[in-house]
């Protein structure tokens, strides 16, 4: 399993916080000593993720609500799957359940569309990553699910590699300028640089950053940038974006680049159908 995020139990607070506010005024009308047990279905096959987010949610309401997981993350469920059976105090399991239902449902969205993407280029040698096109606050979460999907994350934020855009470009004066830039303010950071035509790729080049991101190539043309990258360094990697779809994708890893990056795989999130059943007892 990947390594979870820092800021996980930040994330479930922040969650709680937004959902119970003053407190569930309908938990209430449910007796303090009343006990439920009950399971986590799954509707659609999918892959799973949010596993530890369920976890803390209900361990910071009462730590007597157990959770018992059938499935682990970046495992396939099936429909109609019963992937954890609940037990524990009724009005703690009852406060829960939307929040941990919603983690589940997002994650394990964003871990399907990725493992739907890593399919479709297998035996390519692409990898699929992510990007920062993420649900506020909910970054770490969401590059949790792309590395339980079987992608991988690019960078997490502004702060761990540099990426050289458009503009970026214009306000240094030249891609060589900018890259040699990124060199001097952020030695030991990788340094990727976006390039709109071959024009670009051939100065990218010459400056010899990490990584350059082709952005928007037609196939005809990421063919003739793998070519010319290979013909003059092998340590440059080459990144493909722009207009990548589940449809798409494999083309696109055909022609040699060694990732693709598709923000639809945190932007574009339909929740996995997962719900809550439960049965009452005595106190």
């Amino acid at each position: 399993m990947p390594e979870l995020p820092s800021d996980l139990a930040a994330q479930v607070d922040a969650a709680l916080r937004e959902d119970i506010g003053s407190g569930d005024v309908t938990a209430a009308l449910v007796p303090a000593a009343q006990r439920v047990r009950g399971a986590v279905i799954a509707r659609e096959e999918a892959v799973l993720c949010g596993r530890p987010w369920a976890e803390e949610t209900f361990r910071r309401l009462d730590p007597q609500v157990r959770l018992a997981w059938r499935a682990s993350d970046g495992e396939r469920i099936a429909a109609g799957e019963a992937i954890c059976e609940i037990a524990g105090p009724a009005r703690a399991v009852l406060t829960g359940e939307r929040t941990a239902l919603n983690f589940l449902q997002l994650l394990s969205a964003t871990a399907t569309v990725t493992r739907r993407f890593v399919d479709a280029v297998a035996g390519t040698g692409c990898r699929i990553l992510d990007t920062r096109k993420t649900l506020p606050g909910l970054r770490s979460a969401q590059k949790y699910a792309v590395r339980c999907g079987g992608g991988d994350n690019h960078r997490l934020g502004l702060y761990d590699q540099v990426l050289i855009k458009e503009n970026h470009i214009a306000a240094a004066g030249s891609i060589t300028g900018a890259i040699e830039a990124a060199r001097r303010t952020a030695p030991g950071l990788k340094v990727e640089v976006e390039v709109e035509s071959l024009a670009e790729l051939e100065e990218a080049l010459g400056a010899a950053p990490d990584i350059i991101m082709l952005d928007d190539f037609s196939l005809a043309d990421m063919r003739t940038a793998v070519s010319l990258t290979r013909a003059r360094s092998r340590a440059v990697e080459l990144e493909a974006s722009g207009s990548v779809s589940l449809e798409t994708v494999r083309e696109i890893a055909a022609t040699g680049v060694d990732y693709v990056s598709a923000g639809s795989l945190t932007k574009h999130v339909r929740a996995v159908d997962l719900s809550m059943r439960l049965e009452f007892g005595g106190g």
